[in-house]
């Protein structure tokens, strides 16, 4: 396992499985009342730049049920925002706590703690990468499909965050993945720039999502705005039609084909009410997978 969780690209398929089984062990725990407090005595920082619900309270959970401590630093209560540099905030944590998540917009700044930090550094959102709720997904299809290899999976929408960290992990485990996106809203230049070096999977880009979701076993979508861009949401309302998960899209995957949301979702846009009640348990279960998949991670990497 790396030192740090900062991008998908940077863990290999050995890696993701790594994380996955240990998280499928700490879900059965969780679920079994079995006590497994790893952590027990370890303290770990989370800085938001970004408002969240899911981030947090998996994180702030997740610690305590594995015997440690989360402490919430937001911008509004810490000198980040008044100015204090990346490398001064990772050198002064890392004198105090065991491990740092943090949820914010730039990835150099990730990068930055980790690079000046002598803890380990897990990314809970950039606007390049998400790598923990991707690391949700597949644990959550895993638990449907029973497989990732040889699955299909698709994304419909925005060629943001939430793009770049499917197309990475589910190559690197094994699955095709397809892709539409309107030609001004593609994924990061390095992401699609590692496609072209997987040789086992293949990928698809395309601007109808039709072709992207036919035989697909899996329809990812998100927002269409992400926090950020709420300026431009009306420009991105005209410029996604036609880019919604609607009954009309599913028709052309697989029957059994799963839904997957990381929330919040906007019914009415990048997915009808229908689809997403249709699907919901998968959906929470996604989101309830965060909790376990980020315990993998903080085990793995503060123990």
């Amino acid at each position: 396992m790396q030192k740090h969780l900062l991008k998908l690209l940077d863990l290999s398929r050995e890696e993701i499985h790594e994380i996955l089984d240990l998280a499928d062990q700490l879900k059965y725990d969780q679920k079994h009342g079995i006590p497994h407090d790893v952590l027990k005595g370890k303290t770990l920082a989370m800085i938001f730049s970004k408002n969240s619900t899911r981030t947090r309270v998996s994180f702030e959970v997740g610690m305590f049920q594995l015997g440690g401590h989360a402490l919430f630093l937001s911008n509004a209560v810490s000198q980040i925002s008044r100015g204090e540099p990346v490398q001064d905030t990772a050198r002064v944590l890392s004198r105090y706590c065991d491990g740092i998540m943090i949820r914010t917009f730039e990835q150099a700044e990730v990068e930055g703690l980790a690079k000046y930090g002598t803890i380990p550094v897990i990314n809970g959102l950039t606007d390049f990468s998400h790598p923990c709720q991707v690391l949700a997904d597949l644990m959550t299809i895993r638990e449907h499909k029973a497989k990732l290899e040889g699955l299909k999976i698709c994304y419909i929408g925005d060629g943001n965050n939430m793009a770049n960290s499917i197309i990475v992990g589910g190559l690197k485990c094994g699955m095709d993945v397809s892709v539409a996106c309107p030609a001004d809203y593609l994924p990061h230049p390095d992401v699609l720039a590692f496609t072209k070096t997987v040789t086992d999977a293949k990928f698809e880009l395309t601007q109808d999502p039709m072709t992207a979701a036919e035989d697909a076993d899996v329809i990812f979508t998100d927002v269409w705005a992400s926090m950020g861009m709420e300026g431009e949401a009306a420009k991105r309302q005209h410029d996604f039609v036609g880019y919604q998960v609607n009954s009309e899209l599913m028709k052309v995957a697989h029957g059994d084909c799963m839904v997957q949301h990381c929330l919040p979702a906007h019914r009415g846009e990048e997915i009808t009410e229908e689809v997403f009640e249709g699907h919901a348990n998968e959906i929470f279960d996604e989101a309830e997978n965060r909790l376990h998949a980020q315990k993998a991670v903080m085990a793995l990497l503060m123990k």
